[in-house]
């Protein structure tokens, strides 16, 4: 168990550092401009598309719980396979809550707008969907005896 936890905080701690290196960047005034794509600096108050901005304050906390609970349940779990997927999402999840508490909203910064414009994003909200995408696949997969 102690190797799962460590596999579980590293891989968080790591997500995290990196995530909050980026947003840095843009915090202290990184811009770039492409046809396509632009990196610029947006401070999310809600949530994907801006969702459930309405509820400002409260939105932190509820995240909070909510990474807490996925926590949780997966050290009752203790099923190794989930470790790695749930740290990254929980890293990620963290620096975005973080930018919440720091900021005021989330820090996002690549806006793709090629072709139809679509919300600006960041590396957490990226790794986030590669953790739900890699959990559907281990509980939608047989598993192996």
């Amino acid at each position: 168990m102690l190797k799962l936890l460590w596999i579980l905080f590293a891989t968080m701690a790591v997500v995290f550092i990196v995530d909050q290196s980026i947003k840095s960047l843009f915090v202290e005034g990184f811009r770039y401009y492409t046809n396509c794509i632009d990196l610029i600096l947006v401070f999310n108050k809600g949530v994907a598309f801006s969702m459930f901005a309405f509820l400002a304050e409260y939105l932190k906390w509820m995240q909070l719980l909510l990474l807490a609970g996925v926590v949780g349940y997966t050290l009752w779990l203790r099923e190794k396979r989930y470790f790695l997927p749930v740290g990254i999402m929980v890293g990620a999840g963290l620096s975005n809550v973080i930018d919440r508490f720091v900021h005021g909203g989330v820090v996002d910064y690549v806006y793709w707008h090629c072709g139809f414009n679509f919300a600006v994003f960041n590396f957490a909200d990226v790794m986030i969907d590669v953790a739900v995408l890699w959990l559907l696949i281990l509980n939608y997969t047989v598993k192996k005896a």
